[in-house]
């Protein structure tokens, strides 16, 4: 089965051009069933509530294995997910389950991306398009690729997964894992050069 790896392209502390270098790389793939989804971890009450009015149409959900283990029968609904019209907004419920995600997945592009990276603050989050496929280069031994062609925003944050915070934002490109042979980098960094960068760090993943 196959498996996606990902470079660094991009880095900024502000939000906007990092998008936009984002955006540009997600134009160099096939957009015809592209999609766009969005995810931020949130630690407050105040944060929770904000992003709720902000988004109503978005999951919120909790990432606490222990808490599972707890209770499996996940009366709160969090564990699978709460959609922001149906989460309670009562302080001392949100407090009890903090930190809590919020998500919209599988979007139109265009429809949620400016929105959300204006949301997110200093709040770790992380924008990420899907379904692309990477174009056919003969010439570069570079074949097309679709079930691994992925770009995300990391913002606030420099590794998937919630990382540890940072004051930065980085843009990633995700091709697919091979044997690590120099083939996944090459790769990576030739969709760099169609908008003028260049990958800047160690892979992810």
């Amino acid at each position: 089965m196959s498996s996606p790896i990902a470079y660094p392209v991009f880095r900024n502390t502000d939000p906007v051009p990092a998008l936009g270098v984002a955006r540009q790389l997600v134009a160099v793939g096939d957009l015809q069933c592209a999609s766009v989804s969005v995810d931020v971890e949130l630690r407050t009450v105040p944060e929770v509530l904000r992003i709720r009015e902000a988004l109503p149409d978005a999951w919120f959900r909790k990432e606490d294995v222990q808490d599972w283990s707890r209770d499996p029968s996940d009366p709160t609904g969090l564990h699978v997910g709460v959609h922001a019209p149906e989460l309670s907004d009562e302080p001392d419920f949100l407090s009890s389950h903090l930190p809590l995600w919020a998500s919209m997945q599988y979007r139109p592009l265009g429809s949620v991306e400016e929105k959300f990276a204006a949301l997110v603050g200093s709040n770790i989050g992380e924008i990420w398009w899907s379904s692309l496929i990477w174009p056919d280069v003969p010439e570069r031994d570079i074949h097309a690729e679709a079930n691994n062609a992925r770009v995300s925003l990391l913002l606030n944050c420099r590794t998937e997964g919630a990382g540890e915070r940072a004051d930065d934002h980085t843009v990633l490109v995700h091709v697919l894992r091979r044997n690590l042979d120099g083939s996944e980098e090459r790769h990576a960094s030739w969709l760099a050069e169609q908008i003028g960068r260049s990958v800047i760090g160690p892979p992810q993943g």
